[in-house]
């Protein structure tokens, strides 16, 4: 009966993730929206350049280091699980490592990304 759970548990947990998710979305537009619309009552004049800065803001400076770091620890906590899982075969150390990997590779192509562009920013 427990182990039926598990998959339940599992799709309702991403689907509360994903709605909140949604839900700061719409609230982040509604609140831009908002704002537009004060300054037009106020009758300050909106370029579009100014449109276009409220409705897509630039990316900080470190963006590309946070999500290296981020993808990067990700890939060494997959690895450290490997370790210890308690498997004298050393199959579960090898799934770990080959799961590890795809987060490894990200997390690089982030921190090549900051090193080549990102301190110009």
């Amino acid at each position: 009966m427990v182990e039926e759970l598990i998959p339940i548990v599992m799709f309702a947990g991403l689907t509360i993730v994903f709605s909140i998710l949604l839900w700061f979305r719409f609230r982040t537009r509604r609140e831009q929206q908002e704002t537009i619309r004060m300054a037009l009552d106020k009758g300050h004049e909106l370029t579009p350049e100014i449109i276009n800065r409220l409705g897509h803001p630039e990316p900080g400076k470190y963006k590309d280091l946070r999500l290296g770091a981020i993808w990067m620890s990700l890939a060494v906590a997959l690895a450290l699980c490997g370790l210890a899982v308690p498997d004298p075969s050393g199959h579960a150390l090898r799934g770990c490592l080959s799961g590890a990997a795809f987060p490894f590779a990200i997390g690089a192509a982030y921190l090549l990304l900051y090193r080549f562009t990102g301190k110009e920013a």
